[in-house]
């Protein structure tokens, strides 16, 4: 079965261990075969675009950085000399069939502020449309442990999601998600497809297996959780052989993560791919139902505020047994939403003025969280 057949836009996360061994050298036939296997499917007239890792691994071995663990300064300079042998390595191996690139370098400011954001969909929209492959790679080279992904797989799944992609591809040096980490409990089983992402599907993940990649299990199964809520759906398949995309349209084994019954739209799904939450509020058993009927946020129903944001970041609501059941950007700040929670909109409109909306969080700036937009999306 073609796992592949369904859809048309795909995004295709390739890690640091698939393209580059553990002396800083690029797989060139691995590769290359990787290459042929795009083109074809650009040939069935799909549209692709690759999040590669691989650019520090690569400076690493340029500059003769041997150590495990790098500086951040020397991160930095592995990045900044890996970027161009990636870019030139991807342009190669993509022009032998006539393919052009573009490489795109992201730092998290890009996708997590909205007018970036539009900016970067733009771009790689045009590309797309002019028949080229989009290569994106964080900007390791400028980007620190504050502001950084820290892995390419959350990356991959904003950068599908901003792109309205229909599937996410990671490939990895596993064949998807298992009940436990194989090399550690030989008895897990191989989970072929998963529904919903649930706490017991998270609690199935392990821990990062290399030094060469930041990411390993956990990071997938959070970005299949952005990726799914915004409707894409996302693959986790091995990408160690030859050929790891004609694999997947042959039926080699992988795990689907099903998306969304109903694709957000383009700004909610902006929303809810945010990576970190500035604040929480904590909302009654009322005004959790309201939220499910379309309805906005108003301050009567909030029980508690965390954190300290400012109006127009990103916030997470969650129930009276705090689970996170939507997020949308404030129409307070901390200050202010702590001043009128619990208060009804009169006594709102005196505290801060006739000016200030009554609604915390609109309800054109929210978006309900997994099982929550299903069961909305169902009654509307």
């Amino acid at each position: 079965m073609n796992a592949l057949a369904p859809y048309k836009r795909l995004t295709i996360k390739i890690g640091s261990a698939l393209l580059v061994d553990k002396q800083g050298r690029l797989r060139a036939a691995w590769l290359a075969d990787l290459a042929a296997d795009i083109a074809a499917l650009k040939a069935e007239g799909r549209e692709v675009v690759i999040v590669s890792s691989g650019a520090i691994a690569l400076g690493r071995g340029r500059l003769g950085l041997d150590a495990l663990i790098l500086t951040l300064e020397q991160s930095q300079a592995a990045a900044s000399a890996g970027q161009i042998a990636l870019s030139q390595a991807w342009a190669e191996a993509l022009g032998r069939h006539g393919i052009v690139t573009g490489q795109i370098l992201i730092t998290p400011n890009i996708t997590e502020e909205r007018r970036y954001y539009l900016n970067a969909r733009t771009t790689i929209a045009t590309l797309l449309g002019l028949g080229a492959v989009p290569i994106i790679n964080e900007n390791d080279s400028v980007a620190t442990a504050e502001i950084r992904y820290g892995d390419n797989d959350r990356l991959s799944a904003r950068v599908a999601t901003m792109i309205e992609a229909d599937c996410l591809i990671l490939l990895s040096d596993i064949d998807g998600l298992y009940t436990a980490p194989p090399a550690k409990d030989p008895s897990a089983i191989h989970l072929s497809e998963v529904s919903a992402i649930t706490p017991s599907i998270e609690a199935m993940a392990g821990g990062a297996a290399s030094h060469l990649s930041r990411g390993g299990m956990t990071t997938k199964v959070e970005a299949g959780k952005i990726a799914t809520h915004a409707g894409t759906a996302m693959i986790i398949a091995k990408g160690t052989e030859a050929h790891p995309l004609k694999a997947l349209t042959e039926g080699a084994r992988h795990t689907l993560f099903h998306p969304a019954r109903s694709r957000a739209q383009a700004r909610k799904r902006w929303i809810m791919g945010t990576l970190a939450v500035a604040g929480t509020l904590q909302v009654d058993a009322g005004a959790a139902k309201a939220l499910l009927t379309g309805k906005s946020l108003l301050p009567i129903g909030v029980t508690k505020v965390s954190g300290d944001f400012e109006r127009g970041d990103t916030i997470a609501v969650t129930n009276p047994d705090g689970m996170e059941i939507a997020r949308g950007l404030a129409g307070l700040d901390s200050d202010e939403a702590r001043l009128v929670m619990g208060k009804r909109s009169d006594a709102v409109i005196e505290i801060l003025g006739a000016g200030n909306r009554a609604a915390l969080v609109h309800r054109d700036n929210l978006v309900l969280v997994g099982s929550q937009e299903e069961t909305s999306s169902e009654r509307a």
